[in-house]
């Protein structure tokens, strides 16, 4: 496997930005109850993360993921026109079908991010591989207590090994591969270096690392593990490491 996100370069680092209400939030291990506000402003988040070095965004409508009727397909859609040609934005949350991404990618997104719909279907995931390509079809694998949840992260939703996912994901021909930790989502309490590494092994395609990353180190580990990229959010949010750091642990 090559450390390398289909048109990203070497290791891609991706500012979160994490929409609830058209504000930019963060969870804490999925739980909308748990929600913490960072800004009003969506555009201008994406554009600051731009300005100061970000080529990458990864968007993710909270509202979308739990309802798709109440998809910020707009808000969405104004955040990828202010960034223009400046940098990459893939978006996640509420992509339950193809309509739905092609609608997205037709908006500017260079990348659209499944979750439910490809653990219910992977042959979806497949059929849209095939129509827009690999590198710009993603699918996350959201895991607790080592399987893969859709549906927003409902608690007792019951998901599949996530092994398994990564398996039935890659023979579709899914190359970009989302990992997150559920319950290391939002406590800056590290990544489960433990799960990446087992998927990383299997070489069945290329793995950005989300959940826990709270410093330069954790980028440099999921790095050198061999993940082709990482998501970061509350960590940058809350100046636990900054911008321009998280990018030179990138390289």
């Amino acid at each position: 496997m090559t450390n390398n996100v289909a048109g990203a370069g070497p290791f891609a680092l991706l500012p979160a930005i994490d929409l609830s209400g058209g504000r930019v939030v963060r969870l804490l291990r999925g739980d909308y109850a748990a929600m913490t506000t960072y800004g009003e402003d969506g555009e201008a988040v994406a554009q600051a993360f731009v300005e100061r070095g970000a080529r990458w965004l990864h968007v993710v409508d909270l509202d979308g993921a739990r309802d798709p009727g109440a998809r910020q397909t707009g808000l969405v859609a104004a955040i990828i026109a202010r960034i223009g040609a400046r940098a990459r934005v893939e978006v996640a949350g509420g992509l339950r079908d193809a309509q739905a991404v092609t609608a997205c990618l037709r908006a500017g997104a260079a990348r659209a991010v499944l979750g439910t719909a490809a653990l219910r279907d992977p042959a979806l995931a497949g059929r849209l591989v095939g129509q827009f390509g690999a590198g710009r079809i993603a699918v996350a694998l959201d895991a607790r207590e080592g399987r893969a949840v859709g549906q927003g992260w409902v608690p007792g939703a019951e998901g599949v090994p996530v092994a398994d996912a990564l398996e039935r994901l890659a023979d579709e021909g899914i190359r970009i591969f989302e990992v997150t930790a559920i319950d290391r989502d939002g406590t800056l309490g590290g990544p489960d270096l433990a799960m990446l590494g087992r998927l990383v092994r299997r070489e069945r395609g290329e793995l950005i690392a989300s959940a826990g990353i709270a410093s330069a180190a954790d980028i440099t580990a999921v790095r050198a593990l061999g993940c082709a990229g990482a998501i970061v959010g509350r960590a940058l949010y809350e100046g636990r490491v900054t911008l321009e750091d998280a990018l030179a642990a990138a390289g």
